[in-house]
């Protein structure tokens, strides 16, 4: 390990914004933050909403500073990356800001039912080989339907119309309730100043004249979700995917 990554991971120890939690804390069992992030953390009742793998938190802390009146936590499991969100909102005071380094494997033992109002998804790894890895599929859903909000909502911006379009079949194969789809935000002018917040790898992403894709959706289904069956090959990947480390 680097001089610079030791002594971020020793500076995210200092944050109170950062919670990291231990394998044994999370494995078959419920943190003690589960179903009271507000009461502990916050100290709010306001709603909370959730970015799954945040990566640097650009989207967290710019959703915060958007959003006063709503409490924003970003997950992901790299410490490193995780510093420069934590360590902006340690500096700029934001106290509706949260980070926690972990597995979203995990999220089921660190949020309670009803306790996140809206998930946001942003340039997550599409896993063209491994779909049961995407954060959209049917396992993960089932997790986060657990802990939204009744009328809550998945937020999915990517560069990868492989996923943008897995995630709608998923959706209108099982009836959930698509509130919108746009495949090229920037073009169609879709991009508002909610949309228009840019994480790191989308400023590469339309350097490489890739189109940003955008859909919303409701986990409005209580049956059983399953997997689509649909042909993913012409929505494969026709450049190289940068990479996420």
């Amino acid at each position: 390990m680097g001089k610079g990554k030791r002594k971020k991971f020793q500076e995210n120890e200092t944050f109170a914004c950062l919670v990291q939690p231990t394998t044994e804390e999370v494995l078959g069992k419920d943190h003690p933050l589960k179903g009271h992030w507000n009461e502990v953390l916050f100290h709010n009742d306001n709603p909370i909403v959730l970015e799954l793998g945040c990566g640097k938190g650009e989207y967290t802390i710019a959703l915060a500073e958007r959003f006063p009146d709503r409490n924003h936590i970003g997950i992901d499991i790299k410490g490193a990356r995780l510093w420069k969100g934590a360590k902006y909102a340690t500096q700029h005071a934001l106290g509706n800001v949260a980070f926690v380094r972990t597995r979203v494997e995990f999220i089921e033992s660190l949020f309670g039912p009803g306790e996140i109002a809206e998930i946001w998804i942003t340039f997550a790894d599409p896993q063209e080989r491994k779909p049961r890895k995407r954060l959209t599929h049917p396992r993960f859903l089932e997790s986060y339907r657990k802990m939204l909000a009744p009328g809550g909502a998945i937020h999915l911006k990517t560069d990868s119309r492989l996923l943008h379009h897995f995630t709608l079949e998923t959706a209108r194969c099982n009836g959930l309730t698509v509130l919108e789809h746009n495949e090229d935000i920037y073009g169609s002018g879709r991009a508002d100043d909610l949309l228009s917040i840019q994480t790191f790898y989308e400023k590469n992403f339309r350097a490489q004249g890739i189109p940003i894709t955008y859909m919303v959706f409701r986990l409005d289904n209580t049956e059983k979700l399953v997997e689509p069956e649909w042909d993913q090959e012409p929505y494969e990947q026709t450049y190289k995917t940068l990479t996420r480390s």
